[in-house]
Formats: structure tokens, C-alpha cells, sequence
């Protein structure tokens, strides 16, 4: 009687891998542009995406990415481009307790295919500069993507000033 249970999960945990997740933060749809016209199924676009960085408030993070269309990308089976963009910016006060934040964290991650391919963004602290540094990247099972994009935030005091 081990197999009907096995067999019984399995459907779920299918449905489970297909379907595309946002882990870790909040992120908004700002809008898209369409890149391809599909006659079967959604177009190919380019999606903005907003998320906050769930640790620190005040900063921002703006994503691009493709996202495929036609048939296989309306039900999921796509093998997305390893290729975004991130910028991260301030839009409010920065404010973060400096022992939750580690030096290197995960803040975002998104599914890209049906199986083994995520978008990850990294926050880095450079403490010594008052600086968070975001790094965008593609993963995957076997291979990964060196294809990468970073931006900074300083929150720190610049100096010079009288």
C-alpha cells in the first residue's frame, strides 16, 4: 500500500511545479510591451514588475523581463530567457535593523520554466560604503546563466558638506 499514496500526491505536486511563483516579497505588475504577436495564445512581452525589499523599507526594486508566449507559454511549459534587468532605487525613508539584514540574502525569487529555473535577486550589504547592492540572475538545474544586471542604493550620509 506504499504506491496509492505516491500516486495520489503526484498530480499535486505536478500542478505545484508549474505553477509560476513570486517568493519572498511583494512585486506589482507596472506594465508590459508586447514584443511578438502570437496568433495561438498570449504574445511575447517584456513585463515591468515592482517589488519592495521585504527587509528594508524605502527601497524599491524594478524588474524587465521576456516572457514567451503562444501555447506553451499560456500553459506554463515555456523555457524562459535567462536575461532581466533590475534597478532599485529609494522611495521613502530607509529604514532596516542592521541585525536582520545579512550581508548576502535572497529577497526575490520568480519561477522561469516548469521545472529547475528561477530569477533570483541577491541584496549584498556594503556596510563600509552605506551601500545595498542588488544583483539579478538566472538559475537552473544544470546550467545557470552568467547573464546578470546589479544595481546600488546608498542610504548612508555623503560627506563633503559644510
Amino acid at each position: 500500500m506504499l504506491f496509492p499514496k505516491h500516486i495520489a500526491l503526484t498530480p499535486f505536486i505536478v500542478v505545484f511545479a508549474l505553477l509560476p511563483t513570486t517568493l519572498l516579497a511583494q512585486d506589482a505588475s507596472i506594465g508590459s510591451v508586447r514584443t511578438e504577436f502570437k496568433l495561438l495564445g498570449p504574445n511575447n512581452t517584456i513585463e515591468v514588475e515592482r517589488f519592495d525589499d521585504p527587509k528594508v523599507q524605502g527601497i524599491s526594486c524594478y524588474l524587465s523581463y521576456s516572457q514567451i508566449g503562444g501555447i506553451s507559454g499560456a500553459v506554463g511549459l515555456a523555457e524562459e530567457a535567462s536575461e532581466a534587468s533590475v534597478a532599485c532605487r529609494q522611495t521613502g525613508e530607509v529604514i532596516f535593523d542592521p541585525t536582520d539584514v545579512e550581508d548576502q540574502e535572497v529577497v526575490f525569487t520568480q519561477r522561469r520554466s516548469a521545472l529547475f529555473k528561477n530569477m533570483r535577486v541577491v541584496r549584498m550589504h556594503d556596510t563600509e560604503t552605506q551601500t545595498f547592492v542588488y544583483l539579478t540572475y538566472s538559475t537552473k538545474l544544470v546550467d545557470g546563466s552568467p547573464k546578470n544586471a546589479i544595481t546600488a542604493v546608498h542610504y548612508g550620509e555623503l560627506g563633503g558638506g559644510q
